[in-house]
Parts: C-alpha cells; structure tokens; sequence
C-alpha cells in the first residue's frame, strides 16, 4: 500500500522543484497521504487508494501548481495590511476616548458607555482578529509563513504596547478609561496581551491546513 504513497510524492517532489519550502511541505503532504491510507481499508487495489488520494488532495501537478503560485503573492502587502487594520483599531479607540473626554456630545458619551459596558465581547473581538490574522497569513503563504506570522505580530503589536506604557505611566489619565480601567480589567488585558501570539499560531495552523 506504499506505493501509491511513494508515487504521489516522487511525482510532487519533482513539481515542486528548487521550491524554498520543499521538505517541509512533502512532509506535511506524506502525514495526509499517511491519514488517507489508514483511512482506506475498503479499497482493494492500489488505484483505488491512488483516487482517492487525488480526490482528497488534488494531483501533484494541481498542488504544485498552488504552491508555485503562492510564491508571487507578496508578503509585504499582508503583513502592513494587518498592521494598518491594528492601528486603525487603536487609533479609532483613541480618537473616541480623547472626544469623549474633552467635548460633551450626548450622542458621543452614549457609544462611550455602550461600549464600556461590553469590555468582554470587545476583547474576544480582538482575539478573533488576530486568529484572522494567523489563519490568513497560514492559507495565503503555508508553510513559508511562519516567518511572515512573527514579524507582523510583532510591528502589529507596537501599538498595544505603546498604549500601554502610556497608561501606566499616566501620560493618558486613568480617568479617561473610566469604567473601564479597573484591577480586573487591568489583569484581563495583561492575560489576553499574553494570549495573543498562541491565538494568532493556532489561527496558522488552521489556514495552512485549509490551504491543502
């Protein structure tokens, strides 16, 4: 039953060529094939399991050419995409607070508290942009991404960090987040600032996979 095995990636090896991210992707090519195989203990020939591999998987020269593709996208363009859309985020909440503060709209301190009052739902939003941002990265760039995944996580990251330290060195007063700045709440944001690479890898690991 290796055979059909074998076939596939010496068929895909070849395809794949001078790729940058050759052994790493037969690897995760030969693991499926492996799940398939044991999956396939009804087929009685080696034409069946080499089907069914195909149906699954896609040809070798169908994922080759996926792959080949892949390298013409360019990173750059994800990784200050994301960037922006973080620093969007920060600098619309920004502007909100500094508003909120320094004139009395009605209309303005009515989204101030609407949204003070949903702290939690706020913060899983937030998570689920970065798990965005890894499952993106992971379906866009495979296995060559990982790099990428790093170092927009970290530029993306400036402006919590920023905003941090500008809150607890109090050059925003604390009483600008009222309600929200809290002990609780001060914790909660160390906790899910923590979280954030591992929400963003398991994003990753989900579009890689989604890309085969």
């Amino acid at each position: 039953m290796d055979q059909p095995k074998n076939r596939f990636l010496e068929e895909l090896a070849i395809g794949l060529g001078s790729h940058p991210d050759k052994e790493s992707i037969l690897l995760e090519y030969e693991s499926h094939i492996d799940e398939i195989i044991i999956e396939s203990f009804d087929c009685t020939n080696e034409a069946e399991i080499t089907d069914r591999i195909i149906s699954r998987l896609g040809s070798p020269e169908e994922i080759t050419a996926l792959w080949k593709e892949e390298l013409t996208v360019t990173p750059s363009n994800m990784k200050w995409l994301f960037i922006l859309l973080n620093i969007l985020f920060f600098g619309g909440g920004s502007l909100l607070t500094l508003a909120h503060n320094l004139y009395q709209w009605q209309w303005l301190s009515a989204i101030w508290n609407q949204l003070a009052s949903i702290p939690t739902l706020l913060a899983f939003l937030y998570l689920f942009f970065w798990a965005l941002l890894g499952y993106e990265i992971g379906k866009g760039f495979g296995h060559s991404g990982r790099r990428l995944l790093r170092k927009t996580f970290l530029l993306a990251l400036i402006p919590n960090i920023v905003l941090m330290l500008l809150v607890v060195f109090k050059i925003i007063p604390h009483s600008w987040f009222a309600p929200l700045l809290t002990k609780t709440f001060i914790i909660a944001c160390i906790i899910f600032t923590g979280i954030l690479y591992p929400v963003s890898w398991i994003g990753y690991r989900w579009g890689r996979k989604a890309s085969i």
